[in-house]
C-alpha cells in the first residue's frame, strides 16, 4: 500500500484501529495507554503499536505529549491517519529533532489493513509503504 509521508521513520508492529479520533492530550497516559473514559478503547495500549486512526483531535498540546511518549519508547510505532494533521508529525518532528528518535507518520487509506497482522511501515520522504 502507498501512503504520502508526513513525517519519516520505518517501524513494525500490530496495528491497532481506533473506531473514533484520540488526542493525545488528555487521551493517553505516560505509559501509552488510551485513559479517555469516553473514547470506546478505554484501557488500550498504544505502545509499540501501528495506530491506525481517522485524524488527531483536539490540542495542540498533543504534540508535546507525543514527543514525551517518542521519548519515553512509550508511544505507537507508527502512526497511519486517514487523513492529514498538522498537530500530529509535530510530535513525531520535536522528538526528532530533540532526541533523534523516528516515528513515521503517513497518511493512507487503512481500511485493508487486515487486523492481527504484523505490519511494516517505511516513510520515505517521497512516499510511504506499507505492507504486510
Amino acid at each position: 500500500m502507498i501512503g504520502r509521508t508526513l513525517h519519516p521513520g520505518t517501524a513494525t508492529g500490530r496495528p491497532i484501529r481506533l473506531t473514533t479520533p484520540l488526542s493525545f492530550w488528555g487521551g493517553t497516559d505516560a505509559d501509552g495507554r488510551i485513559v479517555d473514559t469516553h473514547h470506546p478503547q478505554c484501557g488500550a495500549s498504544l505502545t509499540g503499536r501501528i495506530l491506525l486512526m481517522e485524524s488527531g483531535r483536539g490540542s495542540s498540546s498533543a504534540s508535546s505529549v507525543l514527543a514525551e511518549q517518542i521519548r519515553a519508547r512509550t508511544a505507537p510505532a507508527a502512526i497511519v491517519l486517514a487523513r492529514p494533521d498538522p498537530i500530529i508529525p509535530l510530535g513525531a518532528l520535536v522528538a526528532a529533532e530533540l532526541y533523534g528518535l523516528y516515528l513515521p507518520v503517513v497518511v493512507a487509506p487503512y481500511d485493508d489493513i487486515p487486523d492481527g497482522t504484523v505490519l511494516k511501515v517505511d516513510a520515505k520522504p517521497d512516499r510511504a509503504i506499507i505492507t504486510w
